[in-house]
């Protein structure tokens, strides 16, 4: 993924090199996640090689569940000048609890469908004034 080169990446060279599309790239500066190093004279965001970190980062950590607000705020903080390590852990251990209790409410969904099925009614004939009397 990375160049082996101290040139200025153009964002459609960074897209290529990374796979992530220009769109995202604009997206991720408009939040803050990453700075271009400049425009050329035409106008062109270009980028410096540690883009490549950056992105690979916010990739990861979105695949861990983090939402990009709680990966800006990681970044402020290592843009700070320190190791955002310990607010990661804080973070992925909140994101553990949120997919326990996900999984405690779909447990609860389960039973209850199966509860339900358990005493599935058909009907022939279309009931007045209930779209389905076995769910309402």
């Amino acid at each position: 993924m990375l160049t082996n080169t101290n040139e200025a990446l153009l964002i459609g060279k960074v897209e290529k090199l990374s796979g992530v599309p220009i769109r995202t790239i604009r997206y991720y500066e408009s939040l803050g996640l990453i700075r271009s190093a400049g425009r050329t004279d035409g106008g062109f965001r270009y980028f410096s090689e540690d883009i490549f970190t950056r992105l690979s980062f916010i990739k990861r950590a979105q695949r861990l569940g983090l939402s990009l607000q709680e990966i800006a705020d990681v970044l402020q903080i290592y843009d700070g000048g320190k190791a955002p390590c310990d607010k990661i852990q804080h973070k992925l251990e909140d994101k553990i609890s949120q997919i326990d209790q996900q999984i405690d409410d779909l447990l609860k969904l389960q039973g209850e469908l199966k509860r339900l099925l358990l005493g599935w009614k058909s009907f022939s004939n279309k009931p007045n004034d209930i779209i389905c009397p076995n769910i309402q």
